[in-house]
């Protein structure tokens, strides 16, 4: 049996085009743990998962990123918090699957660096 040579995604690289706005978009908003930042760049602790914030070296690298799909537990009570700091919401919490007794929900937002993400729970229903 052949082994998997990728085990896990250890880190999600995002493109800013300033970082301190970012740095407090993240820090503060989002509530995730900064383990450091230099000039260019800061890195969080997402359960495991290494966000790294980083000011584009060349033009070409300057682009939005992919979409980051964070998970949490309650997500209805997660966008209203959320939602109460500012967080801009591209649309509300909503049913994007349904696989048997568990339903997939998801709402999208934007960053401060025009980045879209989401947050995803999945309830059993």
């Amino acid at each position: 049996m052949e082994t998997t040579m990728v085990q896990k995604v250890g880190q999600i690289g995002v493109p800013v085009k300033d970082l301190n706005r970012a740095l407090h978009f993240y820090k503060e908003k989002l509530g995730l743990s900064l383990l450091f930042n230099t000039d260019s760049l800061a890195f969080f602790e997402c359960n495991g998962l290494r966000l790294m914030l980083t000011l584009p070296e060349k033009e070409e690298f300057a682009h939005s990123s992919s979409v980051i799909y964070f998970q949490v537990t309650n997500i209805k009570e997660t966008y209203e918090r959320l939602a109460g700091k500012g967080v801009s919401f591209i649309d509300e919490p909503h049913v994007v699957a349904k696989i048997g007794q568990t339903e997939t929900w998801m709402v999208f937002f934007k960053d401060t660096e025009d980045n879209t993400h989401a947050l995803m729970s999945e309830v059993h229903v």
